[in-house]
């Protein structure tokens, strides 16, 4: 497929586009800083202009394109990472404008531009835990989609605003238009430096339900949702298949969650942030658990 990532010079966007290309998909990077992959040409570009998304969704996605004389090929579908990547990175109020504006000028120019398949981040945030003021608690566990959104933050807000509107313009058009609610983002050099510290000390692991997602299966469900057509309006969890610390998931329980309804037994490293629907509907399958490494814990 011919693909439009905005955001692909990211920590999550890279990972993505790399397994992308590595599935033979032909990909243009929209960023404000460019992406040095091979194979991989940048437009620089501000989502919060709406102009320059117009702009960039008509674009060549390299020089020999150029070539045929045919003129600029359509893009088969979007996918749209590019934000203010989280809470205190810049005023509440310009995080917010940044990525509810990106999202709709992003998604607004796919539509137009006849992009079929849009693919966009959401957030764990969107549930009202991560940031909150003080400790919030899920309503049950494990946590799936259905679960209220219910945030208190700019970052958290945003990302609800942007599912309203990716439904509002996939009711308007018919277009496939998922979104993924992206739980802790952990890249590969990621788990020596900071597993070691989350297993001595889980309660650091509480805003997060204790979950993640390794970079490179993100790039995974990426590609599952560019290759599973006819879903309509949708959001998925992104999460790896296990939890993030040592310890079991009783235990767990019963230090975090005791008040916490369960609404199924898990597994004593089962993730709190439930994947099923991924599993069901996309056929999103993890490859990297942090067990399986020969890390040094305490």
């Amino acid at each position: 497929m011919r693909v439009l990532f905005t955001g692909g010079s990211g920590k999550a966007g890279r990972h993505a586009i790399a397994h992308l290309v590595a599935q033979g998909h032909r990909v243009l990077n929209v960023d404000r800083v460019p992406l040095d992959m091979a194979g991989v040409d940048n437009r620089i570009a501000d989502i919060t202009d709406a102009g320059q998304m117009f702009d960039v969704m008509h674009s060549y996605a390299g020089f020999d394109e150029l070539e045929p004389g045919t003129g600029v090929p359509g893009f088969d579908a979007v996918v749209h990472f590019a934000a203010v990547a989280r809470l205190l990175l810049t005023s509440d109020n310009e995080c917010f404008r940044v990525n509810t504006i990106g999202t709709y000028n992003v998604i607004d120019a796919a539509v137009k531009a006849g992009v079929r398949k849009i693919v966009f981040a959401s957030s764990e945030t969107t549930y009202g835990v991560c940031f909150a003021n003080g400790e919030r608690k899920p309503a049950y566990l494990p946590l799936d989609e259905d679960h209220p959104t219910l945030p208190e933050d700019s970052y958290g807000m945003s990302k609800v605003v942007n599912e309203v509107t990716a439904q509002s313009f996939q009711r308007r058009s018919g277009v496939d238009i998922y979104g993924l609610r992206i739980n802790n983002v952990i890249e590969p050099h990621d788990y020596a430096r900071d597993f070691p510290g989350y297993c001595a000390a889980p309660e650091r692991r509480l805003r997060n339900f204790f979950a993640y997602i390794d970079a490179r299966d993100l790039g995974r469900m990426v590609d599952r949702c560019l290759a599973v057509d006819g879903l309509g309006y949708q959001v998925f969890n992104v999460s790896n298949d296990t939890h993030s610390v040592a310890t079991p998931t009783s235990e767990l329980v019963r230090r975090f969650y005791a008040d916490v309804p369960l609404r199924s037994e898990l597994a004593e490293d089962a993730t709190f942030y439930a994947n099923a629907k991924a599993k069901a509907l996309l056929g999103f399958r993890p490859q990297h658990d942090w067990r399986d490494l020969d890390l040094d814990l305490p």
